[in-house]
């Protein structure tokens, strides 16, 4: 987006964005990183930051993250959760609890590089990085969004299949059709409120599932905090964790959060600050939420029963006969609501990462826009119509995410320091050594995967 020019001239084909030309144009201001923007920054306590969550004001930034949120309980969170509580029970809540941490974490700062340098990730890798390492970066995350449309519009095609017995190849290509009315039909904030209701559908239904199972609350509650991990579990929690911490996620929050304006002068900035870490960090904490309330039902309905799940269609058919047809109708609303609705923010990402990279305008009416709207999910029409297994393809495009990682924060982390780029707002000492060690944690968990996936660790 081309609000403002942190971080280096910016050039003239980013003169719309996908947000401004959903919602209004917005003029260059230049090409030096924001002026004295730090100077107020940390002049407001944690006490501030409390006050400002009761304040009316805030309603007026809810939103982006929400919209974030939607992509970490999508379907690909359906096949890792239901392995995790099926096969390990309670075992591996740590897992949702360390990574919505992380994800709180990456998401700010993904946020905050977007409205200092009035740029998402992918602009400013293009605009900051290398030639060669930008497009090495690119077809990392190419890869990714491609394992995500994956997940995605498999979800929303096992939904249709579920509710109204459509063939998988025929629910995935309407979904896409969907998803590409919905985006280039309609302003950015009419597409943020339906994909609310979407959340809200999806946590109702995930609400409703806890009364019918009644499971054990007290028993599951301590490994939301004690960790557990072995050769066994260590796919499935790494398939967790792609699905929560997503790539194409941090990249999507950087332009989204730009909906709002923080075009103001310093002294407000940093009480506007505020008010996107709220977002952030109540989306998330939601998020969290139903990504163990997930886990839990599995546990309760499918590990306790000692029933082993191999596919989201046998889970839905045995609820039935465990906890009742509700069960398994409530199943399927959430599922299709978790698939159309991730599908929409992954396509969004999508777009912005094509764009971005290719240095072209984020505009919607663009012939380059439409097409990065379709041109990743394609193959995963193609993995969708020669009926791969789709549980296992969920759970392993998960996984995938995990290793692209690394790929994404890295560059997060290295833009959000550099002064060039964020000036006075870049990140300090402490936050910078935290986002080092949750880089290493997540390649540590990766090496880990790969040792015992192909050395019999």
């Amino acid at each position: 987006m081309s609000r403002r020019g942190g971080g280096g001239p910016v050039p003239p084909e980013h003169s719309c964005t996908e947000l401004s030309c959903m919602l209004e144009p917005a003029a260059d201001q230049g090409s030096a990183p924001p002026p004295g923007i730090a100077a107020d920054a940390g002049s407001r306590g944690a006490g501030s930051f409390f006050e400002d969550l009761f304040s009316r004001e805030l309603l007026r930034y809810l939103g982006p993250g929400f919209v974030v949120t939607i992509g970490f309980i999508d379907p690909g969170n359906w096949a890792t959760n239901i392995a995790g509580g099926s096969q390990f029970g309670f075992q591996l809540l740590w897992v949702v609890s360390l990574s919505t941490l992380m994800l709180i974490f990456l998401q700010h700062l993904s946020a905050k590089l977007g409205i200092v340098t009035g740029h998402s990730l992918a602009a400013n890798v293009r605009l900051h990085v290398p030639r060669w390492l930008s497009w090495f970066l690119g077809a990392t995350i190419a890869a990714a969004c491609v394992a995500t449309a994956l997940a995605e519009y498999l979800g929303a095609a096992l939904g249709f299949n579920l509710l109204f017995g459509l063939p998988l190849w025929i629910g995935a290509p309407l979904t896409l059709g969907l998803v590409y009315l919905a985006i280039l039909g309609q302003q950015y904030h009419r597409l943020e409120r339906l994909i609310l209701i979407f959340l809200a559908v999806i946590a109702g239904c995930y609400i409703i599932e806890l009364f019918i199972v009644k499971p054990d609350m007290l028993q599951a509650a301590p490994h939301w905090v004690i960790p557990e991990v072995s050769s066994a579990s260590i796919l499935v929690a790494l398939g967790m964790l792609g699905a929560i911490v997503m790539p194409h996620n941090i990249y999507l929050h950087s332009n989204v959060i730009q909906s709002r304006d923080w075009d103001v002068e310093p002294a407000r900035r940093s009480r506007l600050m505020h008010f996107e870490l709220a977002d952030t960090t109540l989306s998330m904490g939601m998020g969290w939420l139903v990504n163990s309330a997930m886990i839990i039902v599995a546990a309760a309905v499918f590990y306790t029963a000692g029933v082993e799940v191999t596919s989201i269609e046998q889970a839905s058919q045995t609820l039935e006969p465990l906890v009742g047809a509700a069960a398994q109708l409530i199943f399927g609303i959430a599922l299709l609501a978790a698939g159309l609705s991730s599908s929409v923010t992954a396509s969004l990402a999508e777009a912005n990462i094509v764009t971005g990279y290719l240095g072209r305008p984020e505009d919607p009416r663009t012939r380059t826009y439409k097409i990065g709207l379709v041109v990743l999910t394609l193959p995963a029409m193609v993995l969708i119509a020669v009926g791969l297994d789709a549980y296992m393809a969920l759970i392993v495009s998960q996984v995938i995410l995990s290793l692209q990682l690394p790929f994404t924060i890295i560059p997060l982390l290295w833009l959000s320091r550099s002064r060039r780029v964020m000036g006075g707002e870049r990140t300090g000492t402490v936050t910078s050594l935290v986002g080092v060690l949750v880089a290493a944690l997540i390649i540590g968990l990766n090496v880990f995967l790969l040792y015992t996936t192909f050395l019999g660790g």
